[in-house]
């Protein structure tokens, strides 16, 4: 079969300077990129919409569908500049958080906020995290020009470092003005995939889906999870899910706010209750951190990738692996080489999951009677799913299996935006450029010349009665291939 179906889950690859060239994005595709992240806390649109232009062109070029994230940058609460780069702080020190002195002014006795709006969110007790926790501070006394604290865990605090609260509920809006000009140009770049970071409600979501809609744009929303607040309240958590397309597992941000050991749980309740509402679920942050400058992972490195798969990511990220990176098709290759040692894993192939639930559409009904028969028949080596919308393939990818799901499609948007999901390979096939009692043998057809199948197998076919309707799969046939 082709290689290119071997592998189940997805990578997403973070573009920078070490990977931003047309050679170099050439060659993340040939090693099993299936989508590139463009951060956009660096970097200009301009400079964005060139690279996108040469992602299409080399996708294009190698014959696949590779999406595009655009990640917007999101409210960076921080403190101002130190007048020497950096300062010491030891365990008991006094350490004012001041909005009277000037920005560029902090020393060993305080510094000047960037978000001013800091103090209006924090209380004596609070506990803050600096540097990515590195450094904390009590906080002893709040006025309404800066907050008195006490080094909690001292160390070297530079210049410019992001600030969080323990516990999360640092008020900041998800969009700010720069989110704000940065989707203004989006249309140069047409993302697949927009990641609206530290979303705190389902109003967010919209926001950015009315911003987007201003722009005629209409890409899938990836909400990234990032406070402590929203995933201790589950009534809000289940509102993102239900708003977007789906979500990022940002173990960074998060990770300081809820404190590491308690983020292993979080990641497998977000990926179960993710897969559960049809959403698509990207792993990530430090997911191969050594491979920046290492040309191997660490086993626990691999384990990290191995575990997010056994818990059914759709996607596994990596940032600064490939944006800065010494070695960003080395690491491509070994996190492809240990997400597809996980998926050999017999809990990675099979599935129980809503056996013992009533499906509530003919759609829903075809595309998991599909995987369940597929899992079942060990004739069967794949799933073709003549789609429209590609709701049905994205159904069925939420159910664990070693099959791979050809999605068959005119529609490139649609194709574009399946390049995420889990098991799913987007495939350009027009079905109404032949007769309709012809379609399922030039589907086969097509399957076998390009080396998905060989002659012998069979393979599950699911379709629409009506060809091109949107939601109209009511037809799963098993067919030999000849």
């Amino acid at each position: 079969m082709n290689k290119r179906v071997n592998r189940r889950t997805k990578i997403v690859a973070t573009v920078g300077p070490a990977s931003e060239s047309e050679d170099m994005i050439a060659r993340l595709i040939e090693a099993g990129v299936n989508v590139f992240r463009l951060n956009f806390s660096h970097g200009s649109i301009e400079q964005h919409a060139t690279v996108a232009k040469r992602i299409r062109k080399q996708a294009q070029l190698a014959g696949r569908y590779v999406g595009i994230l655009a990640d917007l940058q999101g409210p960076k609460i921080r403190i101002s500049s130190f007048k020497e780069g950096a300062v010491q702080l030891a365990e008991g020190d006094r350490f004012r958080l001041d909005l009277d002195v000037p920005p560029d002014s902090g020393n060993a006795r305080g510094v000047n906020l960037d978000f001013p709006a800091l103090i209006d969110s924090i209380e004596p007790g609070d506990t803050l995290l600096l540097d990515d926790g590195r450094i904390r501070l009590r906080v002893d006394d709040v006025e309404p020009r800066g907050a008195d604290c006490t080094v909690a865990v001292g160390g070297k605090l530079g210049s410019r470092k992001g600030i969080n609260r323990l516990g999360g509920g640092l008020a900041a809006p998800a969009l700010t003005e720069k989110d704000m000009a940065d989707i203004a140009g989006f249309p140069a770049i047409n993302p697949d995939f927009v990641a609206v970071s530290f979303v705190s409600s389902t109003e967010d979501i919209e926001h950015a889906k009315n911003l987007l809609a201003q722009q005629s744009l209409t890409p899938a929303i990836i909400a990234k999870i990032e406070r402590a607040e929203v995933v201790a309240d589950t009534d809000i958590l289940d509102g993102i899910l239900e708003a977007s397309t789906g979500v990022m597992v940002a173990r960074g941000d998060l990770g300081v706010e809820v404190g590491d050991a308690e983020l292993i749980g979080i990641q497998k309740d977000l990926i179960s209750r993710a897969r559960r509402k049809d959403r698509v679920v990207i792993t990530a942050t430090q997911m191969m951190e050594s491979m920046i400058n290492n040309s191997m992972p660490t086993r626990a490195e691999v384990f990290d990738v191995a575990n997010a798969v056994l818990d059914g990511t759709d996607a596994v990220m990596l940032s600064a692996e490939t944006a800065v990176g010494d070695y960003p098709v080395a690491v491509v290759v070994a996190m492809a080489d240990a997400a597809m040692g996980a998926e050999r894993h017999p809990v990675a192939r099979t599935s129980r999951y809503r056996l013992d639930k009533q499906f509530t559409t003919a759609q829903e009904t075809i595309a998991l009677s599909a995987i369940y028969a597929a899992n079942h028949y060990s004739n069967v080596r794949g799933i073709a799913c003549l789609t429209e919308s590609g709701t049905t393939p994205l159904l069925m990818s939420r159910l664990s299996s070693g099959l791979p799901i050809f999605a068959l499609s005119h529609n490139s948007k649609t194709l574009q935006k399946l390049s995420l999901c889990r098991g799913v390979v987007p495939l350009y096939f027009d079905a109404s450029a032949f007769d309709h009692d012809a379609v399922e043998a030039r589907a086969i057809e097509f399957l076998r010349d390009d080396n998905y199948l060989s002659k012998g197998d069979s393979i599950l076919l699911t379709k629409g009665e009506v060809m091109g309707r949107p939601g109209s799969t009511n037809i799963l046939k098993i067919l030999p291939v000849s």
